[in-house]
């Protein structure tokens, strides 16, 4: 993720809708690892990264649709046996993705304190009941 905080963070101050998609699991081997981050704005752009190419299609689309309909999810990305040709990892490994829309919140605090070096780290609910999924908070030293 810091590695698109500045751009993210120019977003923020521009005022664009924006949803991010993060890594926060990774099983085998896996192309990037957790805190890895693709956003995608309302008008298409897209920035960052969460596999190196193999799912980025469909993380993609699931930013897309988080901006639509302004829900938190979390998808399941992994190499399957029965169609080796579908959406996954091709390397063996499985990767979770969290997909939040950015409206607000702690979000826009995490970036600035990444852009500025502050040290802080944003913890995101990822499990558990659907109402707390992708609530956040900003922890400072």
């Amino acid at each position: 993720m810091l590695d698109i905080a500045e751009e993210l963070h120019r977003w923020v101050e521009q005022g664009r809708d924006f949803a991010v998609a993060t890594v926060v699991a990774v099983g085998g081997s896996a192309p990037r690892q957790p805190g890895a981050a693709l956003a995608v704005d309302s008008e298409g752009t897209a920035i960052g990264s969460v596999s190196g190419g193999c799912v980025e299609g469909a993380v993609y689309e699931l930013c897309q649709t988080a901006l639509d309909d302004g829900e938190v999810v979390v998808e399941r990305f992994g190499y399957s046996d029965e169609d080796a040709f579908a959406v996954g990892l091709t390397c063996g490994g499985i990767i979770d993705i969290l997909v939040t829309p950015v409206r607000g919140g702690v979000f826009p605090a995490a970036l600035a304190a990444a852009v500025s070096g502050e040290a802080a780290a944003l913890a995101r609910i990822v499990s558990g009941p659907g109402e707390l999924l992708g609530q956040a908070l900003l922890v400072h030293p």
